[in-house]
């Protein structure tokens, strides 16, 4: 892969941009439900469900790639009666949106829903309604989960 079309994303930054998400998400509301799209839309869900006082947090799983390649849409765990039945709107969160493979299938499922991501792809930045960083589509970014503190050598290449 090409460094330069990675994005490599800290905790400090992906917390200011999932408050950012929350921020834009303020006047849109009142949300009723939140639906985390598991895995990567636990963490912004949290955040966002904190700061726009939303106790109704609900989630969704729906598994469409592996480590290695895109595949079928499996839904493994659908939304609750719970959500479906809310009776205020519904807010439905992940951290990203590449191809919309994945939203689409969850859209489906909540079609009145208002759908923000942390970052969108643009594949897929028509499918959400609001979202914080537009990124190239072949750009891949590095959630803090999927990293690790390491050394880094000096630019120079020599000893210290």
């Amino acid at each position: 892969m090409d460094a330069s079309k990675s994005f490599p994303v800290t905790w400090d930054q992906f917390h200011r941009d999932s408050r950012a998400l929350a921020w834009r998400l303020h006047g849109e509301g009142p949300f009723e439900a939140l639906v985390a799209i598991t895995r990567g839309g636990l963490v912004p869900a949290a955040i966002v469900a904190r700061e726009l006082n939303i106790r109704l947090v609900e989630t969704v799983s729906v598994k469409s790639y592996d480590h290695k390649s895109q595949g079928e849409i499996e839904i493994l765990k659908p939304i609750s009666d719970a959500v479906k039945d809310a009776k205020g709107r519904v807010l439905i969160v992940d951290d990203l949106v590449d191809t919309g493979a994945t939203g689409r299938v969850v859209r489906d499922m909540l079609p009145d829903a208002h759908f923000a991501t942390v970052y969108a792809k643009p594949l897929a930045r028509d499918l959400v309604d609001t979202f914080v960083t537009e990124v190239s589509q072949d750009t891949w970014i590095y959630f803090p989960w999927d990293l690790e503190v390491a050394y880094a050598p000096p630019i120079h290449g020599g000893d210290d």
